[in-house]
């Protein structure tokens, strides 16, 4: 059963929010991960974590390109109520409540994950991450399979995305957004919504971009950092070269209504997961957990058994 939840964030002033005018403020520093160079450092991510049992392994949750902990947080709830289990739902870094990089690679945010389920204790453990979030969890896994009992990448596979993502579309449109200072928050929105409507036709995604609009001292700022995601989108949409592949058991939960994940990508899914199931949702587009919820978590809790 539920019986409690702790969550950890930092307050907006330890964030470099990404205004219309692009005004700077400190950020984590860089890192890098040429020979030579110093360790790449992590950055302390924000979470929740439900708490459940401890002898079984925990389910950990991680967000898309633009998303956010709070999209997992009804189905977070829902899996720790029904599977008995400890739920940890994250934040990536420049995404949420967690800080501010220059450092956007599969490779940093690895990092970061594999430093927060050490500290709190989770490993090994369930991963389950959609798309930027499913390459992330697959990274951890090929690099420290000890840490993952088995992996769950929703919408995603190893292979580059870049011909079915429209995210680098959404970024130059966001960073076309001017709104004036002191305006009311719905007043925000709806000038935000208005000058994205020209660049993205889709209500429903403008929508779930809009959820990164926040209010900083009287002015309406992007929370996630539009400079780092921009600056590495190319390494976003591709997967880090791997040769070495992960034996634990792998679900590659699909959307039939989308096309990020072609059978084309089947033959490296298999290469680098040798044991991958393959399932397809119906009637789910990109975001499985949003538009089929009572799905997703049925085919977690069958991938469980």
């Amino acid at each position: 059963m539920l019986s409690w939840a702790r969550a950890w964030r930092l307050p907006y002033g330890g964030l470099e929010l990404s205004r219309v005018c692009f005004s700077r403020a400190p950020v984590a520093p860089s890192s890098s991960g040429h020979r030579g160079a110093e360790p790449r450092r992590s950055v302390p991510l924000s979470y929740t974590l439900l708490d459940g049992e401890a002898a079984r392994p925990a389910l950990v949750f991680l967000h898309g390109l633009f998303g956010c902990k709070t999209n997992f947080k009804s189905i977070a709830k829902a899996l720790a109520r029904q599977t008995g289990r400890r739920v940890l739902t994250v934040d990536a870094r420049n995404h949420g409540d967690s800080p501010h990089s220059p450092d956007m690679t599969y490779e940093a945010m690895s990092q970061d994950l594999q430093d927060l389920l050490s500290q709190l204790g989770l490993v090994p453990c369930v991963l389950i991450g959609h798309s930027m979030g499913g390459k992330t969890a697959m990274l951890l896994a090929l690099q420290r399979p000890e840490l993952v009992e088995r992996l769950i990448a929703v919408d995603i596979s190893p292979v580059n995305t870049t011909s079915s993502s429209d995210f680098p579309a959404y970024m130059a449109a966001m960073k076309t957004i001017d709104i004036p200072d002191k305006v009311s928050r719905s007043s925000a929105r709806k000038l935000a919504d208005k000058q994205l409507s020209s660049l993205i036709q889709d209500m429903a995604v403008r929508q779930f971009l809009l959820t990164n609009l926040v209010e900083v001292d009287g002015r309406f700022v992007w929370r996630v950092n539009l400079d780092a995601l921009a600056q590495h989108v190319d390494e976003i949409l591709a997967f880090p070269p791997r040769q070495e592949s992960y034996p634990g058991p792998t679900l590659f939960l699909l959307g039939g209504n989308s096309d990020f994940v072609p059978p084309s990508h089947h033959p490296e899914i298999r290469r680098l997961f040798p044991v991958a199931q393959i399932q397809t949702v119906p009637d789910a587009g990109h975001w499985i957990h949003a538009d089929r919820p009572q799905d997703f978590m049925a085919a977690i809790r069958g991938f469980l058994v």
